[in-house]
């Protein structure tokens, strides 16, 4: 079936795999997963137009589970590889999604570096408390002096607040869903798709496994919408850096609460930072003509173009 613009459209459905699911009963992984799937639809993307990558946990599982090109990386490694196809077919829309102790852990470094360049991406990170796979050790989003029921003693480390960390590194859109919310954390990666530079999204979800401490009851006691709350999360490129400073301020404030109440929803959207890709063109006007995707490596006869010979040399001992 075809839209008004004569593109092909997708339902929900078309973006599903046909490999069993085994994500225990009950996980958040499955609204965030039918999420995703819907807000590719909504997006009007084709599965043979994305490519999901997944780290390692649970959540890594994704892409098996998706009817679209899917790359399962390594420990804390999901973002540079995710990175580097972006940069590589730009017209690709890439998806990266990993766990709490994936992303914030092994992959903090790669978490800061990938919100300086503000490269057309989406990263969902989803959020426990507790490293699922490994059967429910403390992850770096459970805060000190909690203890779940899969855990010999009470966690002493210091959370980390993931949006945070990302308003920190310069993430240009920054929000909050719910995994059993599906509606509203499928339009939440929709706006993340469409943002033109690098969005995080925090995905809070239920482990009935391994962590009893945050629960469906713990969070509907305490979620609230920032969209209900008027809060506004955009700068464009007409504010001045009076009002810039205002939005950014208030979205600190909004990031930093937890506890008795849970702001979900957009935190910031920042549309005057230029996208990497703006930047890499100033520098490289035939980047955006022809991307490294779009260069040839092979001949007519498959051989490869590239001439190797004199620098092979060099390693012969």
């Amino acid at each position: 079936m075809e839209n008004e613009s004569g593109r092909q459209h997708y339902q929900p459905r078309d973006f599903q795999s046909e490999y069993p699911n085994d994500w225990c009963a009950g996980c958040g992984d499955h609204g965030i997963l039918k999420a995703l799937e819907t807000a590719l639809a909504a997006c009007e993307r084709s599965p043979d137009g994305v490519a999901v990558f997944g780290g390692i946990g649970c959540s890594g599982k994704t892409p098996y589970y998706m009817n679209t090109y899917g790359v399962h990386t390594l420990h804390g490694r999901v973002l540079p590889f995710a990175s580097g196809a972006k940069l590589a077919n730009p017209a690709l829309t890439v998806v990266a999604v990993g766990g709490d102790g994936d992303g914030l852990s092994i992959g903090a470094g790669h978490f800061v570096s990938a919100g300086r360049r503000n490269l057309d991406l989406t990263y969902i990170l989803f959020n426990n408390g507790v490293y699922g796979l490994t059967k429910g050790q403390g992850a770096p989003t459970l805060a000190i002096g909690e203890q779940t029921r899969s855990m010999p003693l009470e966690n002493i480390q210091e959370r980390i607040n993931p949006l945070l960390l990302a308003f920190a590194s310069g993430y240009s859109w920054i929000g909050r869903g719910y995994a059993y919310d599906v509606k509203g954390l499928s339009a939440l990666i929709a706006g993340a798709i469409r943002h033109p530079g690098i969005a995080f999204l925090e995905v809070l979800q239920p482990c009935p496994k391994y962590n009893d401490l945050h629960s469906r009851e713990w969070y509907g006691q305490r979620l609230y919408s920032l969209e209900e709350a008027a809060h506004d999360a955009v700068i464009t490129s007409q504010d001045d850096s009076g009002k810039a400073e205002a939005v950014r301020a208030a979205a600190l404030l909004r990031i930093q609460e937890w506890g008795e109440r849970i702001p979900t929803g957009v935190f910031l959207q920042d549309l005057a930072r230029p996208p990497f890709q703006q930047l890499l063109t100033r520098l490289q006007p035939a980047y955006a003509k022809l991307p490294p995707a779009h260069l040839p490596v092979a001949d007519e006869e498959g051989k490869p173009l590239a001439q190797l010979d004199e620098y092979l040399a060099e390693l012969t001992v």
